[in-house]
């Protein structure tokens, strides 16, 4: 699972309707909470440095990514970064927000989520985050979740089957 703020929720829907109809890219920062979920505590918007200005395609400034690297490798706890680049996020314009078959060409690193927003006619309408298998084959959904995220609230007693209280 992934969690990040919504208010960074909303900042990559923001760069990702900014960007449109192009794709818009940008690193999700943040730390692994200690019980197998990952938090984002913030993201770095990049320009999208895709060879020849491809509208479906999208790369992170590698300037962008060193020295994001640069300053999470100063910022360090106990001899530890504090925090790591986690994933990135990027936008699909006027398509699902599921990883293409070029991205899945292009994960060449197993332990980034991508974030993947869908934007149609210039609307972020759907978020959704992936993880690569560790064999490169395909991609695998995970849960993605706001910060503020709680589960349903629970009736106490519930209804039966006919309607009826408990």
């Amino acid at each position: 699972m992934i969690s990040l703020p919504l208010a960074l929720l909303k900042a990559i829907a923001d760069a990702a309707e900014g960007a449109y109809p192009k794709e818009c890219c940008g690193l999700l920062i943040g730390r692994d909470d200690g019980a197998g979920a990952l938090v984002v505590t913030r993201i770095v918007e990049s320009d999208n440095f895709a060879a020849g200005g491809a509208p479906d395609r999208f790369e992170v400034d590698p300037q962008v990514r060193f020295n994001v690297m640069r300053e999470l490798d100063a910022d360090t706890k106990g001899g530890h970064p504090r925090h790591r680049i986690i994933g990135h996020y990027h936008s699909h314009p006027d398509h699902q927000a599921q990883p293409s078959g070029h991205d899945l060409e292009m994960a060449f690193e197993p332990d980034l989520v991508w974030v993947i927003v869908s934007v149609v006619d210039g609307q972020a309408v759907h978020a959704t985050a992936h993880v690569v298998d560790r064999d490169g084959r395909q991609f695998r959904e995970i849960p993605l979740r706001t910060t503020d995220w709680s589960p349903y609230p629970v009736r106490a007693g519930g209804i039966n089957n006919s309607g009826e209280s408990q």
